[in-house]
């Protein structure tokens, strides 16, 4: 049996996600399993997952995937180059998985490869350099730089899916895996409508529209269980004080050992968290052309759930299990045969493996410790659940 990977945030898990499956699938076989590496309670923009990880991981078993493992915090909070090494290096831990499929707009593997080709060429680092001394942003000097190499090509580095793709990518030529990259054009299936990204449905959830018609049964009713049952949809208004709290209590030295500081950033984070009365306040404050909003919303998360520079070197220390079908439990079989790294199915197991592995993980532990504040049931706001929690063995 063929091995798909692929990574994912599943915030939530919607209809797009099961076609993107799908999609995949046709290319290689229908009888491939599907891995995902997903993202847990905190995502890429900074920002609190709309359901828990365990729901979330949940949803995409029963509606699709075979096997859900977790991104460990540090690369989950980390740029677009440090999630996807972290996230495609994992898969390539496992020793098993054949494909990584993802989604881009252009759809064409060709312009792809061009692109990640051109960005890992050595003089290219020194390219972006020269452009940052104009005071642009690194994304800007990034594509003018790029420009320069490949030309108009590099408008096609301007659209968010098509930048994860080539990051994937370059993760997989500097790790040198095996795993054969397929791509599904993001473009279609309503993509355009209300309701046909993940954006729009955690939109509608917060004020309470139904979702039912954009996400697959299974999801829904995970996700309805969750509402009822007071855990979700988690918003970053619930969290805002305990976040900034945080921020107050925090001395000079934490935020220089932030994620991705420079040039005075973090402290200007420092003093806008002792100003500002909103998180959306203390972002703003911190603002200046040069940075995008997403890396300060990151360096807010990583400065309140006590992520340090260097935490997300290298690759995730372990896998993690958070829900697997039938399938997927014998994709675990091979993994234990053939991955480098150990595989968690018993949270207990953690206490005796390396202190890297500890480490990690306590990050996540506490992590959810604070996730679980956003709860509306008090009864659910207990914390140490991320050690009291099994997979989910569908």
């Amino acid at each position: 049996m063929k091995i798909l990977g692929i990574v994912a945030e599943y915030n939530p898990f919607h209809n797009g996600h099961l076609l993107h499956i799908q999609e995949n699938k046709k290319l290689i076989d229908r009888d491939t399993a599907t891995v995902c590496v997903m993202s847990g309670d905190f995502v890429q923009r900074g920002e609190a997952a709309i359901f828990s990880k365990f729901a979330r991981a949940e949803a995409a078993v029963k509606s699709g995937a075979d096997l859900v493992l977790e991104l460990p915090l540090p690369w989950a909070l980390s740029s677009a180059e440090g999630f996807s090494r972290g996230a495609v290096g994992l898969l390539g831990e496992l020793g098993c998985v054949d494909y990584l499929g993802f989604g881009s707009e252009c759809g064409d593997m060709a312009i792809l490869n061009s692109l990640a080709t051109a960005l890992l060429d050595p003089a290219m680092d020194a390219e972006i350099k020269e452009e940052l001394k104009s005071g642009v942003s690194y994304a800007q000097a990034r594509q003018s730089a790029l420009y320069k190499s490949i030309g108009g090509l590099a408008e096609q580095l301007e659209t968010p899916n098509n930048i994860l793709a080539v990051e994937y990518l370059k993760a997989i030529y500097t790790q040198r895996l095996r795993l054969e990259p397929i791509t599904i054009a993001r473009i279609g299936a309503g993509h355009d409508e209300e309701g046909g990204s993940a954006s729009d449905i955690r939109n509608m959830l917060a004020i309470g529209k139904p979702i039912k018609h954009f996400v697959p049964k299974p999801a829904y009713e995970i996700f309805n269980r969750e509402i009822e049952q007071g855990r979700g949809p988690v918003l970053m208004e619930e969290l805002e004080r305990a976040v900034i709290s945080r921020f107050r209590m925090m001395d000079e030295q934490a935020v220089k050992e932030l994620p991705d500081d420079s040039e005075g950033l973090g402290n200007r984070l420092f003093v806008a968290a002792h100003e500002e009365s909103t998180l959306d306040g203390i972002i703003a404050a911190a603002k200046s052309k040069r940075y995008a909003l997403s890396r300060i919303r990151r360096m807010c998360m990583c400065l309140a759930l006590g992520i340090k520079k260097g935490q997300a070197d290298g690759l995730p220390p372990y896998a993690r299990v958070l829900a697997a079908n039938e399938v997927g439990r014998g994709v675990l079989n091979t993994i234990a045969e053939k991955s480098s790294i150990p595989v968690i199915t018993k949270p207990a197991v953690v206490k005796d493996m390396s202190s890297r592995c500890r480490e990690v993980f306590d990050l996540g532990s506490r992590a959810h410790d604070l996730y679980v504040l956003g709860y509306s049931a008090l009864e659910e706001r207990r914390g140490g659940g991320d050690y009291r929690t099994s997979p989910k063995m569908l």
